[in-house]
């Protein structure tokens, strides 16, 4: 959430916030009514309570009339202050409810706009010109069921549509890519993580997960408890409700899950291969510091993508994705696509925000410097989404005859092996 403080002296600028983000920009004003209900019962309410007090200490002195009159002020004041309670804890919760409401505050460079208003900042690697190499391109479906690798037919008999087996080479392609992306990350001074794939509402609502995404969340209605669709929730959790000192930012966590994403607002979309998926696995990296060095740690963060993604060899461009196209919890997010030569255009595989206090005021996350407690700054970023990763290089690195060259980095976790070939011809 933000800084209520913020939103009272500069709501023109939430309210900017709210416009580039494409949402309720009344939202503001309600906010600002209710938070000044709250502030206004509560003063109210210390002011009848003081008086109560000074009240109870002199009807014990008084005598007749003046004792009588004593007691039935005290009456009214036993009504008042109970009402005043109520209308205090009301107002509280009406603030927090739209609190809880409004995204984060968009970075005043994000480009402004939809999904389409990005601005490309850098692009990577070279285009593969199969015309010239004499053949045309397979997709990955095709490939993964040459090499033995994807079964997707066995995985909706199994489990339904958007769901898949990885065979053979497929599950060590995926091995050998979760090993390499947590080898680059420990190298980086992350400290590898096993995650939870079950939170309570209380992590999922901290990180901003049930507010725009919901659609996209599975609930598990008899536990409470929520599926994640990304280890970002129970690395944001991790630290919920604790103090962490100074000296020990920054805090930096590779964490590595299975994500479930219903994917309830992609119907018709990519409904071929396993590139967009209902359960899959990722490496994300998670990252703690104080709030003035979020801006260079996501900088930091997008340069360990790039290294990643230029260590399997992609073509892939980096885009700085427009206002309202951002997760609520994010004030600024680059993507780095990767080329995809059978759609003839750059998708998604990583992706990197910088979350500055919005998350740790919601999870009571805070950082004591010196006699100084105030909230941290978190920022993820996705290292390896492994079943977008393999689209993209069973796709770019295929060869004539339907085998797959692979890239150096993950031939030690392949046994040395340079290509993965079809399992018949």
């Amino acid at each position: 959430m933000i800084d209520l403080r913020l939103l009272r002296e500069d709501p023109d600028r939430v309210r900017a916030s709210q416009r580039a983000r494409g949402e309720d920009v009344a939202l503001v004003d309600a906010l600002l009514s209710a938070d000044e209900r709250r502030r206004s019962s509560g003063v109210r309410f210390d002011e009848l309570r003081a008086e109560q007090k000074q009240l109870g200490k002199q009807i014990p002195k008084a005598t007749g009339d003046e004792k009588a009159e004593l007691l039935k002020r005290a009456e009214q004041l036993k009504a008042d202050v109970k009402a005043a309670d109520a209308e205090r804890d009301a107002a509280d919760a009406e603030t927090q409810e739209l609190l809880l409401k409004l995204g984060n505050l968009v970075h005043p460079d994000v480009p402004v706009g939809g999904e389409e208003d990005f601005v490309t900042l850098e692009t990577h690697g070279t285009i593969r010109d199969f015309g010239t190499e004499g053949f045309e391109p397979k997709d990955h479906l095709e490939l993964g069921q040459l090499l033995g690798a994807i079964d997707v037919e066995r995985g909706a008999k199994v489990s339904g549509s958007r769901f898949y087996f990885l065979t053979g080479v497929g599950a060590l392609l995926e091995l050998a890519l979760v090993n390499a992306a947590i080898a680059q990350a420990t190298a980086a001074g992350f400290t590898p993580m096993l995650t939870p794939a079950l939170v309570r509402p209380q992590s999922m609502a901290g990180t901003g997960f049930l507010g725009q995404a919901s659609q996209d969340v599975y609930h598990l209605d008899k536990d409470d408890l929520y599926l994640v669709g990304t280890s970002e929730v129970p690395l944001a959790a991790y630290h919920m409700d604790e103090i962490i000192d100074a000296d020990r930012l920054p805090l930096r966590y590779a964490g590595f899950s299975p994500c479930f994403r219903r994917e309830a607002g992609s119907h018709g979309k990519d409904t071929r291969g396993i590139f967009r998926v209902h359960q899959f696995d990722k490496v994300e990296m998670f990252s703690y510091v104080a709030p003035e060095d979020s801006r260079a740690e996501h900088q930091r963060l997008l340069e360990w993508e790039k290294q990643w993604l230029t260590s399997l060899e992609l073509p892939f461009r980096v885009i700085d994705v427009a206002s309202g196209d951002l997760g609520a919890s994010a004030a600024r997010k680059y993507d780095c696509e990767a080329w995809i030569p059978t759609q003839g255009k750059y998708r998604e595989l990583t992706s990197t925000s910088d979350c500055t206090e919005f998350q740790s005021r919601r999870l009571s996350i805070r950082v004591r410097d010196g006699k100084q407690v105030k909230p941290l700054a978190t920022l993820n970023g996705t290292l390896c989404a492994v079943p977008r990763t393999i689209v993209a290089i069973l796709e770019n690195h295929q060869q004539a005859d339907g085998s797959v060259r692979v890239p150096e980095v993950l031939r030690p976790y392949l046994g040395g092996r340079e290509v993965l070939e079809p399992v018949s011809r």
